[in-house]
């Protein structure tokens, strides 16, 4: 993950993927970055648990930049900034 004082996203796409079940919210927000210009930043809104936790591994894995924060109106959700990245080596 990136250290959070090191983005600034600007005004970034965003997907409220809050209520959705996996793995639906993560093919999501694969589909949504793929519509995201190089260097822009999309801001996905996830529940907290095992949504939180398997879109940001499968992220993660694919290559992309993430910095993770608290929602800031909901306490069982988060906000993640997600740069799309080159992929995995060999992808």
């Amino acid at each position: 993950m990136v250290p959070p004082d090191s983005v600034q996203p600007g005004d970034p796409q965003r997907l409220d993927l809050r209520g959705t079940p996996c793995p639906i919210n993560l093919i999501r927000a694969r589909l949504a970055l793929e519509t995201i210009p190089s260097g822009a930043w999309l801001q996905l809104a996830l529940d907290r648990g095992e949504a939180e936790q398997s879109v940001l591994a499968g992220l993660e894995q694919a290559g992309h930049r993430l910095q993770c924060q608290p929602h800031p109106a909901d306490p069982a959700a988060v906000l993640v900034l997600v740069q799309p990245g080159e992929g995995p080596a060999g992808v």
